[in-house]
């Protein structure tokens, strides 16, 4: 059975960082790319970026320069760093795979999603 778990997410100050992880289980992506997306009640899940299988990134404008995002194939692992958080960055964050190589934009298109973890940026 296909899992993918996310975890690290809570609730962290403006101006401060997380880092969220995605662990995958039941079968190796390292030919597929992985993404991470978010939503907030009451709006359309979107991308916060994505790595393609052979570690190219994309970032969405919003995230761009406080938001990384990193892969350990060998740990089946994802990884979203995030810094410089923003009360806008309050969310559910999701990872999800699609079952292609290259980083997808539409959300219709990923086959495998975690269960989401909150993150909310509040003082």
């Amino acid at each position: 059975q296909v899992r993918l778990v996310e975890s690290g997410g809570g609730l962290v100050q403006p101006g401060g960082s997380l880092m969220l992880s995605c662990a995958a289980s039941g079968r190796s992506f390292r030919t597929n790319a992985m993404a991470w997306f978010r939503q907030v009640p009451g709006k359309d899940r979107e991308i916060v970026g994505g790595i393609s299988s052979d570690g190219h990134t994309f970032y969405a404008t919003s995230v761009k320069g406080r938001f990384t995002i990193s892969r350990d194939n060998a740990k089946s692992t994802m990884y979203l760093q995030m810094s410089a958080l923003k009360s806008d960055d309050t969310a559910v964050y999701y990872c999800a795979v699609p079952n292609v190589p290259y980083v997808i934009l539409n959300d219709l298109d990923y086959e495998w999603w975690g269960q989401g973890t909150q993150v909310t940026v509040s003082s």
